[in-house]
């Protein structure tokens, strides 16, 4: 009933306070229109803010198709405080800056060749042949600045229907671009998991294609699949699945999706836990996944320590026992919750009571403080430097093994044995 309720108050707020109200937005569209002829529209909303709008979804880009070309789009914005920057120039695309929000203008494009990785295109003038070069007809709705809908390719119909649909021939769409099939997986986690036979049978027949793809374009596309959530359901469509593990095998296990699912709504479930939970195993999977696709230091900081502490938690039956504080301390609560989801995931003989007890301890605790610094160190007759450093990690490791207590007999202690 809530989210019955809490749906019903976005589209109420999303009929009243449509974005595309906003002042910058509508000064935007007037320049642009500017000199042209009113019977030719010259720029409209396209994409993801149009999609979104339509669903009463949170809109975060905004993509603007228009007739002018980069130079003209300059030009009409040189006097303005907005300002313009060449974002894709040669791809007829730049991006206008203000106040408050970033908006992408391309210019229309008809597609002239293709080699499954880049395309040559042309400018036109022509809504029509510009919708023709998508992707997917619910990306090819358009809307001018007044709410007015152009849609050449029915993609209202099938968003309605959460019908995810190639524009035209699915086999000529993904030979266009081979990255199409990534994408396609992702609005298909997105708003419906069934895939159609003959799409299905397009995408496994280009698989290969996927090869041409920089593996960067890859990842970025896999990072907001997994960003989606409902990809928790892609195990229901086997034939999703099955594309999925066609273009990823490095995630070798999809099931533990089936027993997170059971424990999730505890904590969010980010990317990175996603990653743990389908590619961590004793030999070192992740590892391979971590240089196939060069992911960011972040990401593999992040992966490794959940490695490490998994073959501790393996090894030590007190890590989330009598070790538990010390183990919060080292690492974080944070790190301690999604550990516990991902053990839960990856070892079936967790019991969802002894996850939820572990959880609960965990949220309980107070993390201690280490009471000693570096001025401290300074008052004791300490000079500033390495060997200041070292001791004071040598204090910390003392404090945390004598269960987070320290006394001035030990501290003055080690200072002496570190200072000759």
């Amino acid at each position: 009933m809530f989210n019955l309720n809490l749906n019903f108050l976005k589209s109420i707020k999303s009929f009243i306070f449509p974005f595309y109200r906003n002042k910058d937005l509508k000064f935007i569209f007037k320049k642009l229109q500017e000199g042209i002829p009113e019977d030719k529209v010259a720029a409209r909303f396209v994409g993801g803010c149009v999609r979104r709008h339509l669903s009463n979804e949170k809109i975060d880009d905004i993509d603007v198709a228009t007739i002018l070309a980069t130079d003209q789009i300059k030009e009409k914005f040189k006097d303005t405080n907005l300002k313009v920057i060449d974002t894709g120039v040669k791809h007829g695309t730049v991006t206008i800056v203000s106040e408050n929000r970033k908006v992408e203008l391309t210019t229309l494009r008809k597609d002239i060749k293709t080699d499954g990785r880049h395309a040559e295109v042309e400018y036109t003038d022509s809504w029509q042949q510009d919708s023709e070069r998508r992707d997917f007809t619910i990306n090819a709705i358009y809307m001018d600045i007044n709410g007015k809908l152009y849609d050449p390719q029915m993609g209202t119909v099938d968003l309605k229907n959460k019908n995810i649909k190639f524009i035209g021939d699915p086999q000529k769409r993904i030979e266009e671009d081979y990255l199409r099939i990534v994408r396609f997986i992702r609005f298909k986690v997105m708003y419906d998991i069934i895939v159609e036979p003959t799409t299905s049978d397009a995408i496994k027949q280009n698989l290969d294609g996927i090869q041409k793809i920089s593996k960067e374009r890859i990842l970025i596309e896999l990072l907001k699949i997994l960003s989606l959530e409902n990809f928790l359901t892609i195990n229901q469509s086997s034939n999703l699945r099955e594309i999925f593990s066609m273009i990823f095998p490095e995630f070798l296990y999809l099931n533990r999706l089936e027993r997170l699912k059971k424990v999730y709504q505890y904590s969010k479930v980010n990317v990175d836990i996603l990653l743990a939970v389908m590619l961590i195993d004793d030999k070192e999977n992740h590892e391979y996944f971590i240089h196939k696709y060069n992911v960011s230091n972040k990401t593999k900081e992040t992966l490794e320590q959940f490695y490490k502490n998994l073959i501790k938690l393996k090894n030590d039956k007190e890590f989330f026992e009598k070790n538990l504080i010390k183990n919060v301390y080292l690492n974080g609560k944070n790190h301690l919750i999604a550990l516990n989801l991902i053990n839960f995931s990856i070892n079936s003989k967790v019991k969802i009571n002894d996850f939820t007890k572990t959880f609960n301890k965990i949220l309980k605790i107070k993390v201690p403080i280490f009471p000693i610094d570096g001025e401290i160190l300074k008052q004791k007759g300490m000079q500033e430097g390495q060997s200041l450093g070292n001791v004071l990690k040598t204090l910390e490791k003392e404090w945390i093994n004598n269960n987070f207590k320290i006394s001035n007999e030990k501290v003055e202690e080690i200072i002496k044995v570190n200072s000759n």
